[in-house]
Parts: structure tokens; sequence; C-alpha cells
């Protein structure tokens, strides 16, 4: 498994620790940057980066980290084929990917802690979709929405 890892400024320490952990699981990092803390880099860029090398399959998933984790979600998900999700506990990761088939995972370094963090990525990571036929349908119905055509109307 390869996950491509970005943050901005506010987010690179955490983003530094989140590359320590996936690495100790022996998960292969494609880290997108940034490569040092500035204060100019922008959570758009490197969102872009990491939804960009997902869609493109460089990566399976992705990792996001900025401030609050809600600008690298809303900047993810313009890039067409992801399916990011902002989580700031448990339960959100875990049911993102099981009913959702999140591939991008959002996290807010001023929201959680390093602790919390560490358990939010250890529990996306290790929950799967479940392929059940109504969120294969919901998913299905987000990608009419997202190639500008009208989602059925129930």
């Amino acid at each position: 498994m390869r996950i491509a890892l970005g943050s901005d400024h506010v987010g690179f320490d955490l983003k530094q620790l989140v590359r320590g952990w996936l690495a100790e699981d022996g998960i292969d990092v494609l880290d997108v940057g940034p490569e040092s803390f500035d204060p100019t880099d922008d959570y758009t860029d490197f969102a872009r980066r990491v939804a960009q090398s997902v869609a493109r399959g460089d990566a399976d998933l992705g990792i996001v980290v900025c401030s609050t984790g809600q600008g690298s979600c809303m900047a993810a998900n313009k890039v067409k084929g992801i399916r990011a999700a902002l989580c700031h506990g448990i339960f959100c990761a875990r049911m993102s990917k099981l009913h959702n088939d999140a591939n991008v995972l959002c996290l807010g370094a001023s929201v959680v802690g390093a602790l919390l963090a560490r358990e939010i990525v250890t529990a996306w990571l290790a929950t799967s979709f479940t392929g059940e036929e109504r969120h294969c349908r919901r998913i299905e119905k987000m990608a009419r929405i997202e190639s500008d055509r009208e989602a059925p109307q129930q």
C-alpha cells in the first residue's frame, strides 16, 4: 500500500508524525510536501497534490493535514474521483471508509492531538468499504454529480 501525504504549514509537524507512523507500519509513503515548515505553504496546493496522486493511481490512498482539515477536504474533493473525508474522531474515520469508500483522509492539526490523530489514521486504514449495494449506489450518485450529470431524484 502506498499513501500520498501532504500538509500546509500548520499541519507540518503532525504530517511528520503521520509519516513516521506509516513507515513504522511498513507503509510506503509518497510525501508530496512540504519538506520544511514555511508559513507561505497553503493547504490548497498540498491537498491538490495528494488528491491528484490518488486520482492518477500513484498512491492507493491519501492523507492531508492542515489547521482544521476543512480547507484541505474542500480542496481535495475538487479533484475528480476523490472522496475526501474530514475526520476528527475514530467513528467518523471508520464510517468514511465503511460506507463512503473515502480515499483521502483530512486531519485538523489544531483540532486533534497526536494521540487521537494516530488512532484516527489507524482506524481509517484498518477499515474497508463494505461494498453493499446501497453504499455503491450512493457513491455512484456522487460520481454523477462530480461529472456534472444530474443525479437521479428519489
